[in-house]
């Protein structure tokens, strides 16, 4: 199991990101969360086998339809122990 955590740049916010994010999430089966950050970026910490962790984070790079998306920082991450499902988190 491995995890990232993405910082996704561009205008991302306003167009359904989190919402079809949650949706690719679920469909891969991975864990984690996502959320708007202050800045207009969206933030993300995506968990699971590796495969499907990278297929998420390729999905990001494009983003839903209405997405512009410009830049995605990907980092590794410390995998969450009991991270069950994928969650919207409030703003931050």
């Amino acid at each position: 199991m491995i995890a990232r955590r993405l910082s996704i740049h561009g205008r991302v916010q306003g167009v359904g990101f989190r919402e079809s994010m949650i949706d690719v999430a679920e469909a891969h089966r991975v864990s984690g969360w996502v959320r708007n950050r202050a800045d207009g970026s969206v933030e993300a910490h995506v968990q699971g086998d590796a495969a499907t962790v990278e297929q998420v984070v390729a999905w990001c790079r494009r983003g839903p339809p209405a997405a512009r998306v410009t830049k995605v920082e990907v980092a590794d991450a410390e995998v969450e122990p009991g991270l069950a499902g994928f969650a919207r988190r409030r703003t931050e």
